[in-house]
């Protein structure tokens, strides 16, 4: 019989970047991947407040964590972010956590040209960015060790949210077909790329949109009656940077309770 894979994680697994990590998923995300052993880059864009309270979080446990300011929108942030994990040990995981929605709600034809280039620059552009250089420095083909790159989608990209977030949901298709060919591109170069994506979650991003119950009116549409919570979405980010995730690559996964 055929040796199975294991879940279990080295002692020392390397050095993990999360994007957006301040608060909601990205938080969670940072404080599981400190948690399975990983030294932390807590990437913010403005929220430094909420970027230490994670970190302090991680280093109360135990853990190892560094808050790190950077625009993703901007390849200088991102190189800039990128030389930081550098020099706390070898990179073995990106998650790319960061995007915005342009904190308003409505039909597409009202969302003011600034907000949709805003959310483009951050949520597209600022994806491909982390992608590109994670690549760079992960790929065994530029002397890297290998890794794992996971980019956070969402199943908005199923009917378009119409009249909240069309934009929004647009760009996360862009995510799914980003992880999908990129997968395909970098299979033999040791970097394994996936996507999560949650539905309905209870974080911040709803309530800054002005829309704080939205996801307690959404329960009824789902299967499973309830929002996400964000470590829930965690734990499927850690799976699929395991081991026992080893033969996945250019999935995206629905974190959503059937919906």
């Amino acid at each position: 019989m055929a040796e199975q894979p294991t879940t279990a994680r080295p002692t020392n697994p390397g050095v993990a970047i999360v994007t957006g990590a301040s608060r909601g998923i990205g938080a969670a995300v940072a404080k599981a991947a400190a948690a399975a052993g990983y030294d932390v880059v807590v990437n913010y864009s403005a929220d430094s407040e909420g970027a230490e309270t994670v970190v302090n979080d991680i280093l109360t446990r135990g853990g190892k964590a560094v808050s790190m300011q950077a625009d993703v929108s901007q390849a200088a942030d991102v190189g800039r972010l990128f030389e930081a994990a550098a020099g706390r040990g070898t990179l073995t995981a990106v998650i790319n956590h960061a995007a915005i929605t342009g904190n308003l709600i409505g039909a597409l034809a009202e969302v003011p040209v600034e907000t949709v280039q805003r959310v483009v620059d951050v949520n597209v552009s600022g994806m491909i960015f982390m992608c590109q250089e994670a690549v760079r420095r992960l790929s065994t083909h530029n002397g890297g060790s290998g890794g794992s790159i996971i980019n956070i989608s969402s199943t908005a990209t199923k009917a378009g949210s119409p009249g909240t977030w069309v934009h929004y949901a647009a760009t996360k298709g862009a995510v799914d077909v980003l992880t999908v060919g990129l997968a395909a591109e970098v299979a033999k170069q040791g970097i394994r790329v996936n996507a999560v994506a949650p539905g309905s979650t209870n974080t911040g991003l709803h309530a800054a949109a002005g829309m704080p119950d939205r996801v307690e009116k959404l329960n009824p549409t789902i299967p499973m009656g309830r929002g996400a919570e964000p470590e829930e979405v965690a734990a499927a980010v850690m799976w699929l940077m395991s081991d026992g995730a080893g033969y996945i690559t250019g999935a995206v996964l629905p974190v959503s309770g059937g919906r």
